[in-house]
């Protein structure tokens, strides 16, 4: 019995240790309003501006050869 307290209290210890180490770690759950930090979504950019090199036109079984 007292080595399985002792392996919980060491678990513990390793644990908080490895949690101190991981730099800014938030554990207070999910987060909602104000508090919530979401970075934007980049644009997609338009499909007409796209260009492919020859090379990438090119079909799949002219590639592989």
């Amino acid at each position: 019995m007292w080595k399985l307290l002792l392996a919980f209290v060491v678990f513990a210890a390793l644990a908080i240790f490895v949690l101190s180490k991981g730099g800014d770690i938030d554990m207070g759950g999910e987060k909602h309003g104000a508090e919530a930090t979401h970075a934007p979504a980049a644009a997609p950019a338009p499909a007409s501006a796209v260009t492919l090199p020859a090379s990438a036109a090119a079909p799949a079984s002219a590639a592989s050869n």
